[in-house]
């Protein structure tokens, strides 16, 4: 397998977190994005609690903490992702209610029925769509709400180049009404599903990354390792300026019956 064709996945995390620890989004979202889905939730008040799986540094989370009454825990597995995570929360005020904590969206420690809500943009592939929405569930309260962002097929075909690079980085990946099916199958109402626009991808998350490219390139100048991460996340861009048409990331809400 050629550098060009790395997943992400196949990086050194250190380098991984590094790289990524100095933008506000480690994937593609917006504030509106996220409030358009939030727009949706009808149960929050100041008693209730809410998880960001995979919040990363916590970009999309303060967006909700500004919003949404109740207490937001973010969960990464990143140490340093956390440790950016509450000095956000702290440089906004909000760290009576937000906190970030190190662990894994596999092995959550919550009480069944504890949660109204849990939200996450663009990590839930890290577990599985499916096995996401089925291990989670038991951790809501019956009304609770799941949010997540998930790349989808916008189309019923598409092109084989990226058929290809997508099947290889995410073999789960699937069209929007395949996707509310398995939500639907897993216990929840589909409240509302919709497509990010291509802003989320190009001005929140490809732009940010162009500056830190220069700088990553620069510190280490001559590391192959460095020099193939950041080949691998142009092609990326590259392929989504080329292919947009065809797939993107999709907001879904459920609700748990």
């Amino acid at each position: 397998m050629s550098n060009d064709n790395k997943s992400i996945h196949e990086f050194d995390f250190s380098l991984i977190c590094e790289y990524f620890s100095s933008m506000e989004r480690q994937g593609p979202g917006s504030p509106q994005a996220s409030l358009k889905a939030l727009s949706f939730i009808d149960n929050l008040n100041s008693e209730s609690r809410i998880i960001d799986l995979g919040c990363g540094t916590g970009g999309q989370t303060m967006t909700l903490a500004q919003i949404a009454p109740g207490n937001i825990t973010g969960i990464d597995l990143f140490p340093e992702f956390i440790r950016l995570f509450n000095q956000n929360a702290e440089k906004l005020n909000l760290q009576e209610r937000v906190k970030g904590e190190t662990g894994s969206m596999d092995a959550l420690t919550f009480q069944e029925e504890e949660l109204d809500l849990i939200w996450s943009e663009g990590a839930i592939y890290n577990i599985g769509f499916e096995k996401g929405l089925t291990e989670w569930r038991k951790f809501l309260k019956t009304g609770g709400y799941i949010v997540v962002s998930e790349a989808s097929w916008f189309t019923g075909e598409r092109p084989e180049e990226i058929e290809k690079f997508w099947i290889d980085a995410y073999p789960e990946i699937d069209t929007i009404p395949n996707k509310v099916a398995q939500l639907q199958k897993t216990g929840y109402i589909p409240v509302a599903s919709f497509i990010l626009p291509e802003n989320c991808w190009t001005e929140y998350f490809y732009q940010p990354q162009v500056s830190a490219q220069e700088i990553f390139l620069k510190k280490y100048a001559g590391n192959p390792t460095v020099e193939a991460l950041i080949a691998s996340e142009r092609r990326e861009a590259e392929l989504y300026s080329k292919y947009k048409a065809f797939y993107g990331y999709v907001f879904y809400i459920g609700k748990k019956i």
